[in-house]
């Protein structure tokens, strides 16, 4: 069974048909929407700020998702929220940043504080996204800062919906094969 835990006033929020691994850590003040899945190792730490999943949406091995606080510094702090058929890649690190509805966020990204990630955005693997940027929808950004580098294909945008459902339907055939 995954690490689910409240933290102070806050339990985690997790729609029935979610998949979550069991080595999984979910912590205080997150909802999971529906067919999210969250995969081995995978840490979702909301005990100073939301973080919210969006349906759909999967969030692979090894990956880090946490929040800043409420401080003089950051007023109101910085919430984490994941769209609609969103892939996030192995070992990613989201903080406080908000990502839109079918975007693919490559394997070992980092994506930091009051960053906006646009609808159908592809964020090729490794690639670093500073705090406050903005990723304009429809693209393919790269490296570390992450830049534009084209707009996406029609296959590209389908792609980002095909990797969803793949999860989705991954998510299912692993919670059927341990039950």
């Amino acid at each position: 069974m995954p690490n689910i835990r409240p933290f102070e006033q806050f339990e985690p929020i997790i729609d029935q048909s979610a998949w979550i691994d069991e080595s999984a850590v979910i912590i205080g003040n997150v909802r999971i929407g529906r067919n999210v899945s969250i995969w081995p190792n995978v840490t979702v730490r909301g005990d100073i700020n939301q973080i919210v999943i969006g349906h759909d949406s999967n969030i692979q091995d090894n990956s880090m998702l946490h929040v800043s606080h409420d401080s003089p510094h950051m007023p109101g702090g910085a919430a984490l929220s994941i769209g609609e058929q969103v892939t996030v890649g192995h070992m990613v690190m989201l903080h406080g940043c908000s990502i839109g509805n079918r975007c693919l966020i490559g394997m070992g990204s980092l994506i930091m504080d009051h960053a906006v990630i646009e609808d159908n955005v592809i964020l090729g693997a490794g690639s670093l996204v500073p705090g406050g940027k903005t990723l304009e929808s429809g693209y393919l950004y790269v490296g570390r800062p992450a830049k534009r580098v084209r707009p996406l294909s029609a296959d590209q945008l389908e792609q980002l919906c095909y990797s969803a459902r793949q999860y989705a339907r991954l998510a299912r055939r692993h919670a059927e094969s341990s039950s």
